[in-house]
């Protein structure tokens, strides 16, 4: 079950990465995912890597947690190299029945897989180093619509909460010896499982919200500290935006 606790895991440190104002991060990360983003150069974008690999060095998380936050994304990407050298047209390498291995492909599959880890390292190390409130406040701070950042936060925040009716009417299935299958009758007792899931989240949310208002919710976050930008926030941002500007010029060079 994911909770509190989880969600801000790696928020839970002293380091330089820490400390940086959730401001400066969220600015860093949007910069430096839009430039790797649009980078289609490999030799340009191994050294992005590893200096989102060095951010979490710098960040002391844990590899072993890290690599399982990375570990989902990896599986999608590989069904991408089982399918784009064969389906990508360019100069063939190994022909396989009808199907042509092409380097062109290769390339294709390389290229996701460097950007896709280069970003989600990047936001392990500067976004899940802040507390989810943080972010939230920062982006307040920077004129993120007020709605959506509510609406991400109680998103993020309450995932735990449908997870956890999840986990309870699963329980209370297999507790009348549910067995799942392929059959007709799996299908509907899943169909009811999702169903009964809607209802209680809305129940659910309609009770929350409720328990807001008598705490004096008004549609709005409540702000009783600011963040203060140091001289050592620029620093750190300075340094990481001049990074991602070389990357850029080397791109169009």
């Amino acid at each position: 079950m994911i909770s509190a606790h989880t969600i801000d895991k790696f928020a839970e440190g002293d380091t330089l990465l820490h400390r940086l104002d959730p401001r400066v991060k969220i600015m860093c990360t949007v910069i430096f995912g839009v430039v790797i983003a649009v980078t289609y150069d490999a030799r340009i974008l191994a050294p992005a890597l590893a200096f989102a690999v060095l951010l979490v060095s710098i960040a002391r998380l844990r590899a072993v947690l890290v690599l399982k936050r990375l570990l989902i994304a990896n599986f999608f990407i590989f069904f991408l190299w089982l399918t784009l050298p064969f389906t990508t047209p360019g100069r063939a390498l190994v022909h396989v029945g009808p199907l042509a291995l092409t380097l062109d492909g290769l390339g294709k599959a390389l290229l996701i897989t460097l950007k896709t880890n280069a970003i989600l390292i990047t936001c392990i190390a500067l976004l899940n180093t802040s507390r989810l409130r943080d972010l939230a406040h920062a982006a307040l701070h920077l004129r993120v619509p007020e709605k959506l950042v509510l609406i991400l936060f109680f998103c993020v925040r309450y995932i735990e909460v449908i997870l956890a009716e999840y986990h309870g009417l699963m329980q209370a299935m297999k507790s009348r010896a549910f067995v799942s299958k392929t059959g007709l009758r799996t299908y509907r007792a899943y169909a009811h499982l999702v169903g009964a899931l809607l209802v209680r989240s809305y129940d659910r949310a309609g009770r929350i919200y409720q328990a807001m208002l008598s705490r004096g919710f008004e549609g709005k976050f409540r702000l009783f500290s600011h963040f203060r930008l140091r001289p050592v926030d620029c620093v750190v941002g300075a340094s990481i935006l001049c990074f991602t500007v070389v990357i850029g010029i080397l791109q169009w060079i």
